[in-house]
C-alpha cells in the first residue's frame, strides 16, 4: 500500500501509517514513544537500520525531526516519505545505508499544534498549545487569528480605512498593494488589513496585535543561546515536554552524527549559527556545511544559507534557542533546518528574497503567484473578496490567500515532487558520517605462549570521528577505544584509548599537494599470553563511528 504523500495526515492517521510501515518491516524498523506532548499525545520515533548487520546503537546515525511549528505540515510528509524510502527502496545506496547506518526519524515533534492547524475550524499558532506566558490561558486584549466563518480556512480581512496602508493593485484589484509614501486622500480607496479573526475587548478605535494566549515557540526552547529576551522561549531551556523529550532522546544516542529539522517555508537549507557570524566558527566546519549542502542544491535548487549571515534581519536581535544550533553546539554535529517550499521559485525564474519572512513578497512576485493560482487552482487558494459582517469591526470584506496551503506549504498535488530529493539528502549526509573498521590484525610469536598482537583501525568515512571541529575544540566526543579479548594481556590494559581519527574530508584541505598520509588510521599493539590455536578478538568502538571487530587465531 503506498504511503499517502498527497495530503496532510491528522495524528491518528499518521500514527496508524507509522505502525503499518514498521509492522511490515520488523527486521528494519521499530516504533517507540520518546515522550508525550502537552496534551498527552505520544511523540513517535522510528528507528531504522538492518538488524542483521548490528544493533542501531553500534552504527553512525542521522536524526531527522519535523513539524515543530504547528502549521509547517510539509515536514511531516517529508519525514514519512523518508521512512518509507528507507524501508522499501531496494536500490544499492539505500541497502548500504540500512546496513551501515541508523536513522532516527520523528515525523511530528509537535502533535498538538499540528492538530489545531488541521482542525475542522483551524487556528494558527506558532507552536505549542500550552498557555504561556499566562498559565491561566489569559488572552490579552486585541486581535486573535482563527477561522471565523466556518469554511475551514484562515483567510484575510480588509477594512475600508482612509488611513490604511494598502490599496487595490492597479492591474489586479483583488490583490492588495502597499500604499505609496506620496499617496494622498484621493489616490485610494485604502484599506487596513487583518488576518481572519476576532478582537477581544475592542475599544472601537485601536486593534492591538498581541501574541496568542499560547505564545510559546518550541524552537526557541532548546538550550542553545536560550534567553528570556527571546520571544516564546518558555520558562527555562527544555521546559516544554516536546523539547525535553527530543533532547533526552538525542543525548541518549551518542551515535548521532548529523541532524536535520524539517520546517517551512522558503525553499532553503539553513545552517548555524543563528547567533554568530561565520568568522566566529571554525573555518573547516563552515567549509564542510557548504560541501554537504551543495548536494541538495544540485538536486533541488535549495541554496545553503547561514541563519545569522543571511536570514537575520536585525543582527542585534538573533533567533537563538533553535534545534540546529543546539545540535551543533551541544552535540557537535552538523545541524540543518530545511525550509520546504518557495512558491515564488516555483512560479517565477527566481527565488524568494532572504528577507521574505520580514518584508513579505514583492508586489510583482505576489501578482505572479496569484495568476498562477488562478490558472491552476481557480477559486481554491485565492478567494475573491466578499462582504462579511464582523462581530467587532462591522461591515468588512473577507477573502484573499489561503496562506497555509499555498505560501506556507505546497498545494497537496505538489507535495510529493517537492519533498522527493530530501530523502536522498538525508541518506547522503548519513553516508558521509565516520565509519570505523578494523583493517589489519596480526600476531608475532615472541616465545612459548607469548605474542605481540598488532591491530590497525581506520575511519573509512568522509567525516572525522569527532564530526565537527567545534566538537573537537570543546571535547564533546569520547575517544576511539580498541579492546583485545581471549588472551591475557601482559603489557597494560586490554582496553586502549586511541583518540580521534581524521576522515577523507580532511584530505581536501591539506594544502592541495595531494600528500595524504594516513591521519585516518591508527595502530595499536598488545603483548599477550595464550597457547597456540587460541582465537582472540580485537574490537574497535567509537560512539559516533560505530563498532567493528575482527578475530584472529594465534598460530
Amino acid at each position: 500500500m503506498p504511503v499517502p504523500l498527497d495530503r496532510f495526515l491528522r495524528y491518528d492517521e499518521l500514527t496508524a501509517e507509522l505502525a503499518r510501515l514498521v509492522g511490515e518491516h520488523p527486521t528494519l524498523a521499530t516504533l517507540e514513544s520518546i515522550g508525550r506532548s502537552h496534551e498527552g499525545r505520544d511523540i513517535w520515533l522510528v528507528t531504522i537500520t538492518d538488524a542483521a548487520t548490528g544493533a542501531h546503537d553500534t552504527k553512525p546515525a542521522m536524526w531527522v525531526d519535523a513539524n515543530i511549528h504547528a502549521t509547517e505540515l510539509t515536514g511531516s510528509v517529508a519525514a514519512l516519505n523518508l521512512v518509507d524510502r528507507l524501508l522499501t527502496d531496494t536500490g544499492p545506496t539505500m541497502a548500504r545505508a540500512r546496513a551501515t547506518r541508523t536513522f532516527y526519524v520523528v515525523p511530528r515533534l509537535n502533535p498538538d499544534g499540528a492538530e489545531l492547524a488541521m482542525a475542522d475550524s483551524p487556528r494558527y499558532l506558532r507552536s505549542s498549545t500550552r498557555p504561556w506566558p499566562w498559565r491561566d490561558g489569559h488572552r490579552p486584549a486585541g486581535f486573535h487569528e482563527h477561522d471565523i466563518d466556518g469554511d475551514g480556512r484562515i483567510l484575510s480581512l480588509r477594512v475600508p480605512d482612509p488611513d490604511g496602508a494598502w490599496k487595490p493593485h492597479a492591474d489586479e484589484p483583488r490583490l492588495m498593494a502597499p500604499r505609496r509614501p506620496d499617496d494622498g486622500p484621493d489616490d485610494g480607496p485604502f484599506f487596513r488589513m487583518f488576518g481572519e479573526g476576532t478582537i477581544d475587548h475592542h475599544d472601537g478605535f485601536t486593534v492591538p496585535t498581541p501574541r496568542p494566549a499560547e505564545g510559546l515557540d518550541l524552537n526557541r526552547n532548546y538550550p542553545a543561546g536560550w534567553g528570556t529576551g527571546i520571544t516564546g522561549a518558555g520558562d527555562f531551556p527544555t521546559s516544554e515536554p516536546e523539547i525535553a523529550a527530543a533532547v533526552r532522546a538525542m543525548t541518549a544516542r551518542p551515535n548521532i552524527c548529523g541532524f536535520n529539522a524539517y520546517h517551512t517555508y522558503g525553499g532553503v537549507l539553513l545552517r548555524p549559527s543563528s547567533t554568530k557570524a561565520d568568522g566566529a566558527l571554525p573555518a573547516l566546519d563552515v567549509w564542510t556545511w557548504k560541501e554537504l549542502g551543495a548536494r541538495l542544491t544540485e538536486t533541488s535548487g535549495y541554496k545553503v544559507h547561514s541563519v545569522y549571515e543571511d536570514f537575520t534581519w536585525d543582527k542585534e536581535s538573533t533567533m537563538s534557542g533553535a534545534s540546529d544550533d543546539w545540535a551543533y553546539e551541544h552535540l557537535g554535529v552538523y545541524g540543518w533546518t530545511t525550509e520546504f517550499w518557495d512558491v515564488i521559485a516555483h512560479v517565477t525564474d527566481h527565488r524568494a528574497s532572504t528577507d521574505v519572512w520580514y518584508t513579505g513578497p514583492s508586489v510583482d512576485d505576489e501578482l505572479a503567484v496569484l495568476r498562477w493560482a488562478d490558472e491552476r487552482y481557480p477559486g481554491r487558494y485565492y478567494v475573491d473578496w466578499r462582504p462579511f459582517e464582523h462581530p467587532q469591526l462591522g461591515p468588512v470584506e473577507i477573502g484573499g490567500w489561503d496562506f497555509l496551503h499555498v505560501w506556507g506549504n505546497p498545494p497537496t498535488d505538489l507535495l510529493a515532487a517537492e519533498i522527493a530529493p530530501h530523502a536522498d539528502f538525508a541518506v547522503f549526509q548519513a553516508l558521509a558520517a565516520p565509519e570505523l573498521a578494523v583493517r589489519h590484525l596480526s600476531a608475532e610469536r615472541l616465545g612459548d605462549d607469548t605474542w605481540r598482537v598488532r591491530a590497525g583501525l581506520a575511519n573509512v568515512g568522509w567525516l572525522p570521528t569527532h564530526v565537527t571541529q567545534w566538537a573537537a575544540k570543546h571535547s564533546i566526543v569520547l575517544p576511539l577505544v580498541a579492546e583485545l579479548s581471549g588472551a591475557i594481556v601482559l603489557d597494560g590494559p586490554a582496553r586502549r584509548e586511541l583518540g580521534q581519527l581524521a576522515g577523507r574530508a580532511g584530505f581536501r584541505v591539506n594544502g592541495g599537494d595531494h600528500h595524504d598520509g594516513t591521519p585516518e588510521r591508527v595502530s595499536v599493539a598488545w603483548v599477550v599470553r595464550a597457547p597456540v590455536g587460541t582465537e582472540i578478538t580485537v574490537e574497535g568502538r567509537h560512539p559516533r563511528a560505530g563498532t567493528d571487530r575482527a578475530p584472529l587465531t594465534l598460530a
